[in-house]
């Protein structure tokens, strides 16, 4: 599929997934590396986000910082499919939502500003469903980046800066939201991000910059769709190991080449066992399991159960919820 990619568009994809210029003119910036111009970067971008290949330009957060999240899952009778799935995504702060090879099928992620609009989001799943939510919290991240390389096979995931919550300032959730929606692929995006928010852009760049030392932003850049991009094999891999085998475990399969996220969630007590969850994304079904063969082998997982849940489709794919106002909108 990336062989059918313009190379430019691909350069734009796979150069700028992360560490996008802080400068007011960003776009200035990119189009000297790529030998083409400011207008013909900013519409190639443009025409990705319309067409579904990139969600935006901006940035992802550390989970649990700014705001709350969990990843949920339901167990919906096949016929009741397309009503659950349009009843999570009609609910604010649903930023991920996923039709997967289980018994438990709908996966999705709630997030918000607080614990307690993620709770009332879930209860009200339930209510309008009459289905269980099993809601299993993010304990420990070891890999949350998500940025890897369309056309050069298979990296290893930055190491990541620990987080500095103690820099947070009044207004950096406005911010945030604003920049987890998507920059406007204008010219001058900041400013525009400035004006909205009654800051001046030399304030809005700095900030960003701030929050990125932080590690409060884990990354800023393009945002891509993997399967509008031919990485349609996305499988989640979760593995019932036992609590004292984490901290090893985690630092070893986040390392993994190919292994794109890696984290420690709760598990449900006598029903849903598994604390240790890792993504691939692979450009086939036979190459994503490639990958987890490999990864198995790694003395850290050696002999433990593992379940392998492949998406076959996505409902819904955006930037979290994080401020009040975002909640009012």
């Amino acid at each position: 599929m990336t062989s059918l990619i313009d190379p430019i568009d691909l350069t734009l994809l796979d150069n700028w997934q992360r560490d996008f210029p802080l400068v007011p003119r960003p776009f200035e910036i990119i189009a000297a590396g790529t030998n083409c111009s400011e207008g013909d970067v900013i519409g190639r971008l443009q025409d990705m986000a319309a067409n579904g290949r990139i969600t935006r330009v901006g940035a992802t957060c550390a989970p649990n910082t700014v705001s709350a999240s969990t990843l949920a899952a339901m167990s919906v009778p096949h016929d009741r499919i397309e009503a659950v799935a349009g009843i999570v995504g009609a609910q604010p702060g649903i930023n991920h939502s996923y039709l997967r090879e289980n018994y438990r099928n709908l996966w999705f992620v709630a997030t918000g500003p607080d614990r307690e609009h993620v709770n009332g989001v879930l209860d009200t799943i339930r209510d309008q469903t009459q289905l269980a939510v099993l809601d299993l919290p993010i304990i420990r991240p070891f890999n949350i980046d998500l940025g890897f390389s369309l056309n050069g096979g298979l990296g290893r995931p930055p190491v990541p800066r620990p987080v500095r919550l103690e820099r947070l300032q009044e207004g950096d959730d406005d911010l945030l939201q604003a920049l987890t929606t998507g920059l406007p692929i204008i010219q001058r995006p900041y400013l525009r991000i400035a004006e909205h928010l009654g800051r001046t852009e030399e304030d809005v760049l700095g900030r960003i910059g701030g929050l990125l030392e932080a590690g409060i932003i884990s990354r800023f850049g393009v945002i891509v769709r993997h399967r509008a991009l031919g990485w349609r094999a996305n499988a989640m891999v979760v593995w019932d190991i036992q609590p004292e085998r984490i901290a090893s475990a985690g630092p070893a399969l986040a390392a993994h080449p190919g292994v794109t996220l890696c984290y420690e969630r709760r598990p449900v007590a006598g029903v849903w066992p598994y604390r240790l969850y890792c993504m691939i994304h692979g450009r086939s079904r036979s190459q994503a399991l490639d990958v987890l063969i490999q990864a198995s082998r790694l003395p850290e997982v050696a002999g433990v159960r593992h379940d392998v849940l492949f998406s076959t489709r996505c409902f819904k794919q955006t930037g979290a919820l994080i401020s009040r106002q975002g909640v009012a909108a």
